[in-house]
């Protein structure tokens, strides 16, 4: 499937979920070019920024928001089979996605949401909830943080690595959902973590502090598929 949006540049999508202004701000810093996963559509407007283009399948956009937005810029995928968000991701060309509203206001949604990081891990993104921001590990990542700073691993499968820059390192653990998790973890003295995984299925956690630092990480590391 030919992308619907590219760029060189970061792109934003923004959902139907809890976003506000400072979100914005933080991801206008980033990206020229908005996506809106289908109701995420009236929330973009709500805060001031146009969507070059909606995609999802239209069941929650409102008739307001198709209009002020234009036909050109409406991109319907009717099947049922896989979420907004998802439908969004495999849409977009960019080395960097920025997930606005993608959290928070239902857990469904939330957990959702999760599931496509992992399923899409060669589309990198970056999910921007009130307190966090989560994304899939690459293969091998390098984050400049603050030192004692928070830093949960949840698996959303089997899978190992190796760290470096954790108060309690990661290596030689197996993790998976039902078993062995690294939520509560914390920088190290120094405050640069490296870490290494297997497979796409680790998400990282961290204080939205860090969210311009988990760009850097990520537009430097290496890319999943």
């Amino acid at each position: 499937m030919s992308a619907i949006v590219s760029s060189d540049d970061p792109i934003a999508v923004i959902g139907g979920g809890e976003t506000h202004t400072v979100d914005v701000a933080w991801a206008r810093g980033y990206a020229d070019l908005l996506v809106a996963a289908d109701g995420g559509a009236d929330r973009a407007l709500d805060l001031g920024w146009m969507p070059d283009a909606v995609i999802g399948d239209f069941d929650s956009v409102s008739a307001t928001a198709r209009s002020e937005i234009g036909p050109d810029r409406l991109f319907p995928i009717s099947e049922q089979d896989s979420t907004d968000f998802d439908k969004c991701l495999r849409s977009i060309e960019a080395p960097l996605i920025l997930g606005l509203g993608f959290t928070g206001r239902r857990i469904d949604h939330t957990v959702a949401a999760f599931s496509t990081l992992c399923l899409r891990p060669d589309k990198r993104c970056i999910l921007l909830s009130s307190e966090e921001v989560i994304f899939v590990a690459p293969r091998h990542l390098v984050l400049e943080l603050s030192e004692g700073m928070a830093f949960s691993l949840y698996p959303m499968a089997l899978v190992a690595g190796r760290s470096q820059g954790l108060v309690w390192p990661v290596d030689g653990i197996t993790m998976q959902p039902d078993g062995r998790v690294g939520t509560s973890n914390r920088v190290d003295q120094g405050g640069r973590v490296e870490l290494w995984y297997d497979a796409p299925k680790m998400l990282v956690m961290l204080p939205r502090d860090a969210a311009d630092a988990a760009v850097a990480g990520l537009m430097a590391a290496e890319r999943w598929g």
